[in-house]
């Protein structure tokens, strides 16, 4: 099955956080992960957060990042993605780095993957698209 992870597990990818344990088994199992290609600059970011505030090195936020990019099967340039979550962000008055992802999910008819409390509520709004809690 082909899944749509957002940044807000990926990070958990790279990142001990609250429910990396859960993140981490996702990316270890079966499942086809696809994302914005956007989610290599939203990790990377907050990789280099990590690096500056010298709680990783800027070699280990590298691999980190290079790993979280091996994960995945595929990444969708935004170019590809820009109308639909244009009009998802208006829609629902969300962020549209978000919608990105809404609007991969709903293109590939695949299930969005989340850990984000305000994403998963304004996702609510989009028929037809599946998203879930990690």
């Amino acid at each position: 099955m082909t899944l749509v992870v957002d940044a807000s597990v990926a990070a958990k990818w790279a990142i001990e956080e609250d429910a990396s344990h859960r993140a981490i088994a996702l990316r270890d199992s079966e499942e086809n992960f696809i994302a914005p290609s956007l989610i290599v600059a939203e990790i990377g970011n907050a990789l280099w957060k990590r690096a500056i505030r010298q709680e990783m090195s800027a070699y280990d936020a590298v691999r980190a990042l290079q790993s979280v990019v091996r994960a995945f099967a595929q990444l969708v340039p935004p170019s590809e993605l820009t109308a639909r979550a244009i009009e998802i962000a208006v829609e629902l008055r969300h962020p549209i780095y978000d919608c990105f992802y809404l609007a991969l999910a709903e293109r590939e008819r695949c299930a969005l993957i989340t850990a984000d409390a305000k994403l998963i509520a304004a996702a609510k709004a989009v028929r037809g698209v599946e998203v879930r809690r990690l």
